[in-house]
């Protein structure tokens, strides 16, 4: 019974400490701050900073290429979902673009937060 516990608690440990190695993106940005937290696995990441840089999956990308680098990166998975990392700076406008994007295409989309409020 001791090994088994033993087990559980190096398991334990484990995923503790690989989860703090796990970086989040390329570019940086600070999300709006919420009490709700980001359920969903992201399939895909899309991140716009407050210079208006839009990054799929961590690549660059322009305005132009953005739908079909979604399109690219979600076509692997049939229930893709996008994380969607706005600074909070960013005009509404800009958010809606990307939202319009999963919209004509049926792909679920997330809005990622900063759960700490302060």
């Amino acid at each position: 019974m001791s090994s088994m516990t033993d087990l559980v608690f190096l398991l334990l440990i484990f995923f503790m400490l690989t989860s703090t190695l796990v970086t989040t993106s390329a570019l940086d940005v600070i999300l709006p701050k919420s009490k709700a937290q980001t359920v969903k696995k992201a399939t895909v990441t899309v991140t716009i900073d407050k210079e208006l840089n839009l990054s799929v999956n961590d690549d660059v990308v322009s305005l132009g290429q953005l739908e079909n680098a979604i399109l690219v990166a979600a076509a692997s998975e049939p229930e893709a979902v996008i994380v969607l990392r706005v600074d909070e700076t960013v005009p509404t406008g800009e958010t809606v673009r990307v939202i319009d994007i999963a919209y004509r295409h049926d792909i679920k989309m997330v809005l990622a937060t900063d759960p700490t409020i302060r």
